[in-house]
């Protein structure tokens, strides 16, 4: 048996795999090794019957994940699940290794995901070449849900929303300064406070403020991230993921013609393309 894992900041998709189909498939809260620690992992383990129950059939295990991008967090990760599976051999990469797969398989080209989070990088076909971007919510994540919502919260509390997007926000969401400044700066998991958001900047796709700066980042990431990887990878297919890059695909597709670059496949999710290339892989 074989479960492959797919893990933002916001969600985590597992599918349980046997036999060339899929046994089980389920969404979790997500893993993001910078920011959950052993003890969230273990308890989001224990509390799932299906993990529970076939733990010991496991033999394989793909775990794709935002932050298990450096080997001491990969092999945190991996120590993690081998305790808890105790026959599996474990696997762990960060999700754009996860993403080029679904896209690319064994094919080369540039990667790119625009979800919760935002990064980029080139794929040889066997793995990914690492580069400088990938900075997390704080410095980077240019485009993303923690981009888009950050630029919102603080048009919020400086008075700069237009008034219609300021009352449809209060509707769906209650805050205030304090409790905005408490989830960022005091809560654990601020990242997930901004991910919060994305359904009601999705809602708004079509409002002028919010069309703004969906348009802005996108282009920031493709002016940060995609140029200077098309310079130096020249005449490369570019692939995504995301809900980001998903849901404003068109807006994506229209800036990366205005900067000459070649747009393929544009993915929401990961998963399910994964799933088909470990069971033809196994």
């Amino acid at each position: 048996m074989i479960l492959v894992i797919f893990t933002g900041s916001r969600y985590a998709d597992w599918r349980l795999i046997d036999k060339g189909r899929v046994l089980h498939g389920f969404r979790t809260a997500g893993i993001n090794s910078y920011i959950q620690d052993e003890n969230f992992v273990n308890q989001l383990l224990n509390k799932n019957t299906q993990l529970l129950y076939n733990a010991e059939k496991i033999r394989k295990i793909f775990f794709f994940g935002a932050g298990a991008s450096s080997k001491d967090r990969q092999d945190k990760t991996a120590k993690i699940f081998e305790t808890f599976f105790t026959h599996a051999k474990v696997k762990v990469d960060h999700d754009l290794a996860a993403s080029a797969l679904s896209t690319f398989g064994d094919e080369k080209g540039i990667i790119g995901i625009i979800g919760s989070g935002s990064n980029a990088a080139f794929y040889t076909g066997k793995k990914i070449i690492e580069n400088n971007y990938g900075l997390g919510y704080i410095l980077a994540d240019e485009g993303s849900t923690n981009w888009l919502a950050r630029q919102v919260l603080k048009d919020f509390l400086t008075d700069s929303l237009p008034n219609g997007i300021r009352e449809r926000l209060l509707i769906k969401h209650t805050m205030d300064r304090k409790i905005i400044l408490e989830k960022m700066y005091n809560s654990p998991n601020p990242n997930i406070f901004l991910t919060s958001f994305a359904d009601f900047i999705l809602e708004n796709k079509k409002d002028p403020y919010i069309a703004s700066i969906v348009k802005r980042g996108l282009e920031i990431f493709v002016k940060t991230y995609l140029i200077p990887l098309s310079d130096q990878y020249p005449d490369q297919t570019i692939h995504f993921t995301g809900s980001v890059a998903n849901n404003y695909s068109d807006w994506l597709r229209e800036i990366g013609a205005e900067y000459h670059l070649n747009i393929g496949t544009i993915l929401k999710d990961p998963i399910q393309n994964l799933v088909k290339y470990y069971i033809n892989k196994n």
